[in-house]
């Protein structure tokens, strides 16, 4: 599951107003240390801009969430479809997990991430 998870090391961030004094000391009381990037420079956390960027366009664009739980699984489900089965162009169109490749059979498509995305697989007869 995407939320069950030991607490990181580290937070990097912008020097964004909404991270006040009560944000910073509350990251501080769980042990994170925090790693601030030079004013107005958004390329420093390049990889966290691209992660939510990725979120935002492909999913949360499409969607109304209803509450923190609905945000959740909705998350929960793109992590997994995104992990197993969304083609990367950095990995060759492969997926993180990796996929055996399908040259025969019937193409099928099932629904992911409650039809916001689909699945195509090949089945032989």
């Amino acid at each position: 599951m995407l939320f069950d998870y030991v607490a990181p090391k580290y937070l990097i961030r912008d020097r964004d107003k909404k991270y006040g004094n009560l944000f910073s000391e509350g990251i501080n009381n769980f042990g994170i240390k925090q790693i601030i990037t030079a004013y107005r420079s958004p390329w420093q956390n390049g990889y966290c801009e691209r992660v939510i960027g990725t979120i935002k366009r492909e999913c949360l664009d499409h969607v109304i969430v209803l509450n923190e739980n609905h945000l959740k699984s909705i998350l929960d489900n793109y992590v997994s479809y995104y992990n197993k089965y969304r083609p990367h162009l950095g990995i060759n169109k492969d997926s993180p997990e990796g996929r055996q490749v399908q040259t025969e059979g019937i193409i099928y498509k099932v629904s992911a991430v409650n039809g916001l995305h689909h699945v195509y697989f090949r089945k032989v007869a």
